[in-house]
């Protein structure tokens, strides 16, 4: 693969298992990687530090940490290891804990994540969505208000909006200055409303990414997801991200080509989801370049994204694109 000299710099934007496995694979290759994280999480470990301690929620982040690591495979265990057998802590992970234990010493979330980073060798850049907490709630399509990142998918209704109290929270000025300066910037995969969209909402991000000049790709989830995307094609995936950014944006959409096996299937039914329908035309309507590509694997009976079949892709992509725009001006 040739590549230029400069190192692109690629930002990607989410939360959840989604964001982590790709940065797993993206940290193999010779790339600048900011990751900005969503911190609307509610639930488990994450939800409790988060109310005891009026902090953002660590979970995330901590797994994204995680990804980009590059310590011993026992020092990441540990800094995952999930307490199960005491009362006091039984549920909370050990990294958790220990952002909170920063956040509380320095006062400042995001200057935890900064030293934790040192800690764990990070390859690249770790960036909460807002340094502070923030309340996550959706409007159903019958009207109902549900207050809360881990309950909106238990209503398992469609869902007319996502938005964000308070509705003024500002980004960190890295966050801004790192979607300015990128070369593409990457949406997913993960949850639609409560991974990628929360961080969408931040109004400084927001603008941010329509005034980019990167080129911005969506990478579209494998599986609709009960209680957020059910039965929704990619292109309802993409008009859901442009009705909450207010204009279009997505450049380029990435989609699985590979059949999901019917077994797996099967299995993803018991949880009302299915593949995710690939709408080409409507896509193309929509003024969105289709890029088509065997991207998935299966694991233990799940279906995920190969991280490093999609990394490599958007690695190449740039490439090809830096050249592309070289030989036009010519």
């Amino acid at each position: 693969m040739a590549r230029s000299k400069r190192r692109k710099r690629i930002v990607i934007i989410g939360g959840g298992t989604g964001l982590s496995t790709l940065l797993r694979g993206l940290k193999k290759f010779p790339v600048d990687i900011t990751a900005i994280v969503t911190v609307a999480d509610d639930g488990g470990s994450s939800g409790r530090l988060r109310d005891d301690y009026d902090i953002p929620p660590p979970g995330d982040i901590r797994k994204v940490m995680a990804a980009l690591s590059d310590v011993e495979p026992l020092v990441e265990e540990m800094f995952q290891y999930r307490f199960s057998e005491s009362v006091d802590l039984g549920g909370h992970s050990l990294g958790n804990l220990m952002l909170t234990a920063l956040t509380d010493i320095t006062g400042d979330f995001s200057h935890a994540i900064r030293e934790m980073s040192r800690v764990l060798n990070v390859h690249g850049t770790v960036l909460p969505a807002a340094n502070q907490t923030i309340t996550l709630h959706a409007e159903l399509d019958d009207g109902t208000i549900v207050t809360g990142e881990s309950k909106i998918p238990t209503y398992n209704q469609r869902i007319h909006r996502v938005f964000l109290t308070p509705d003024d929270v500002e980004p960190l000025p890295d966050t801004i200055k790192a979607i300015q300066k990128a070369d593409l910037l990457v949406f997913g995969p993960g949850s639609l409303y409560t991974s990628i969209l929360p961080n969408l909402l931040v109004q400084g991000i927001q603008q941010a990414i329509l005034e980019s000049k990167a080129h911005n790709i969506y990478i579209c989830n494998l599986m609709t997801q009960a209680g957020e995307t059910h039965n929704y094609s990619a292109a309802d995936h993409v008009r859901a991200l442009v009705l909450h950014m207010g204009a279009p944006f997505i450049q380029t959409i990435l989609l699985n080509t590979d059949e999901v096996p019917l077994e797996v299937q099967k299995v993803y039914e018991q949880e009302q989801s299915k593949p995710v329908s690939y709408d080409e035309s409507r896509l193309t309507q929509l003024g969105i370049t289709v890029v088509k590509k065997d991207i998935a694997t299966i694991q233990d009976g799940a279906i995920r994204h190969d991280a490093t079949k999609v990394a490599e892709w958007l690695v190449q992509y740039a490439e090809d694109r830096e050249s592309a725009i070289k030989n036009s001006s010519i």
